[in-house]
């Protein structure tokens, strides 16, 4: 047993097990990272390629989409510190475009049909995704209101960074929608997100990719995580995959070279746009865990972490807030990213929390185990149920203890 008080020998059975998922073709590659008390254990198996002959490499840059949220919500923590934001205030005043808004009567209505809101969205509606406006969890096409947003081109599928325009025209059309429910009434996935990448960039006045690697990635030693990857690196992008919802057989979703990543994109999705390796999301976890330190640099004050990493929902939001079967049983939703509140698996441990990449990643932070644990898989997940490597994953991680 290490420091960290981790057992080597069940160590060796988790690297069996996701070895086993890379034997069976499930995914091409992955890279595994446990971080326990200063300890810590990567292991990259199999290629960054399906038949590629590019190995699995640590510092292999996969795009980690919804891990993107809790980076995109520390951001907004640094300028509500600064003053140049507040939790309470409209976001009328950075973002014009949403002032004056109209609630949809029903979901299955027409655009028209509507109400005023009751009251302007804030940012902490965006922090805490009760904004009134998200991805609605229906077929596409079951709802007018989803048929308008894909004719919009907001990106609010998989992320398609080459599909979604600039900030100020992404705004303009967002604003031609109404909102689905009243600001504050209930929780709806990723938009919010997307918003307050928006309102970071116009708060401080800097590109949202500047302002991130001026006060995360820089101090953290991010240096691999942007939203694109530049020519000189382009070698280190795992291929994306897709499973064929019919077959199971990878598609590709996503090329290195001349890819989707291989150029800046237009709209710098604060929901899902961005990049990243194993140790450079290691080193954001570390500062959460740090409670916003990190080595000899302070990027956050204790107290915002605490506000970000603790549930944020009241039980009567989450009886109306729609989203995988059984979820808000056991998790909540601080700033950005999930909360457990419940232990019901060997990995729930009660105040843990992180979020999953859609595309394929996973990493969540723990508290009480002192303990932070990263997934890099290059394959998308196609159905609301956790995939076989993800369950597997976290199972190994927290089997691993041994102390």
């Amino acid at each position: 047993m290490g420091a960290g008080g981790l057992s080597k020998a069940r160590l060796d059975r988790m690297h069996d097990v996701m070895a086993g998922h890379v034997a069976d073709g499930k995914v091409p590659g992955l890279v595994t990272l446990i971080s326990r008390r200063g300890e810590v254990h990567v292991d990259a198996i199999g290629a960054q390629a399906a038949g590629g002959d590019r190995p699995m490499r640590r510092d292999t840059i996969f795009r980690i989409s919804s891990m993107t949220k809790p980076v995109t919500a520390a951001a907004a923590m640094i300028l509500v510190e600064e003053c140049r934001l507040r939790l309470d205030e409209p976001v009328d005043r950075l973002l014009p475009e949403l002032a004056g808004r109209k609630v949809l009567k029903r979901l299955e209505g027409p655009l028209g049909d509507t109400v005023p809101a009751n009251r302007p969205i804030t940012v902490r509606d965006l922090l805490t995704f009760r904004m009134g406006f998200g991805v609605v969890m229906a077929p596409p096409g079951t709802f007018p209101l989803q048929t308008a947003v894909d004719g919009l081109r907001l990106g609010q599928g998989p992320p398609r960074p080459a599909t979604v325009p600039a900030p100020d025209e992404w705004m303009h059309r967002l604003a031609t929608l109404p909102l689905i429910h009243q600001p504050g009434e209930q929780w709806m996935y990723n938009t919010g997100a997307d918003v307050l990448g928006v309102l970071i960039a116009r708060a401080s006045g800097q590109p949202l990719e500047t302002f991130l690697r001026e006060r995360l990635f820089g101090p953290l030693g991010m240096k691999d995580t942007g939203f694109s990857v530049p020519p000189d690196k382009l070698a280190r992008l795992a291929t994306g995959y897709a499973p064929d919802p019919r077959t199971g057989a990878l598609t590709l979703y996503d090329e290195a070279e001349n890819g989707e990543w291989s150029r800046p994109p237009a709209f710098p999705s604060g929901a899902g746009g961005l990049v990243s390796t194993a140790d450079d999301f290691l080193a954001f976890g570390r500062m959460l865990l740090g409670k916003g330190r990190y080595g000899n640099e302070r990027i956050l004050s204790r107290l915002s972490v605490e506000a970000m990493t603790t549930d944020q929902l009241t039980p009567a939001q989450k009886a109306v807030s729609q989203f995988v079967p059984g979820f808000w049983d056991s998790h909540g939703w601080g700033f950005g990213m999930s909360v457990i509140t419940a232990r019901d698996n060997i990995w729930s441990v009660p105040g843990r929390y992180g979020w999953d990449g859609g595309l394929g990643t996973s990493w969540y932070a723990d508290p009480t185990e002192e303990m932070t644990g990263i997934l890099m898989t290059q394959c998308a997940w196609t159905s609301p149920e956790p995939p076989v490597v993800w369950l597997d994953f976290w199972t190994s991680a927290y089997q691993a203890i041994d102390d």
